[in-house]
């Protein structure tokens, strides 16, 4: 009941933080908000076993990737925040202010990656689903994966209808969501 009542209050949580986003399917936020809901009902599933045999081969993977997911999304807010320069954009009002940049930020961790929030929030999904694999955590792992690469396509349209062919060239020189990979 405890479960219920704690997802309850996080999807109301972020039905009010993507109101604007879950109105209009064609824009990022839109998928994003399912990503939320998913790792949000994944972690109130695996809760009981986060610290069930810590220290196995499967539960040290769990907690690597739980590190990097909070390096990434630390690391990539500090970079937009220092290159990406804020200001209202009224092609994209569904936006959080923080994603309304003005400029593409290709430089620290950006270098690599586009996406370094998505990514944190695989390895958030993946550290998760390790912590206590069963057929619905897989279930929900497809899903938020789905979701996640649907996230990142769509943002990828708005930022070359927005920053133009200066995006297209960037993407030619980056990877998705982990460096040298994908």
């Amino acid at each position: 009941m405890l479960r219920l009542s704690l997802f309850v209050l996080g999807s109301l949580l972020m039905l009010r933080v993507s109101w604007k986003a879950l109105k209009n399917p064609g824009v990022h936020g839109f998928y994003r908000f399912f990503v939320f809901e998913g790792i949000l009902a994944l972690v109130l599933l695996n809760h009981p076993y986060w610290f069930t045999d810590p220290l196995t081969p499967i539960h040290c993977l769990s907690w690597l990737l739980l590190l990097c997911s909070i390096v990434l999304i630390v690391e990539s807010l500090r970079m937009l925040k220092k290159y990406g320069g804020l200001k209202a954009r009224s092609d994209a009002p569904e936006n959080l202010s923080f994603e309304n940049t003005v400029h593409v930020v290709d430089t620290g961790l950006y270098r690599f990656i586009r996406h370094p929030m998505y990514a944190s929030l695989l390895f958030l999904a993946w550290g998760t689903f390790l912590k206590h694999i069963t057929l619905i955590n897989t279930g929900l792992l497809i899903l938020i994966t789905g979701f996640v690469v649907a996230a990142a396509r769509v943002e990828e349209r708005e930022n070359r209808r927005f920053f133009g062919s200066s995006y297209t060239e960037y993407m030619r020189r980056s990877k998705m969501f982990i460096p040298w990979l994908l």
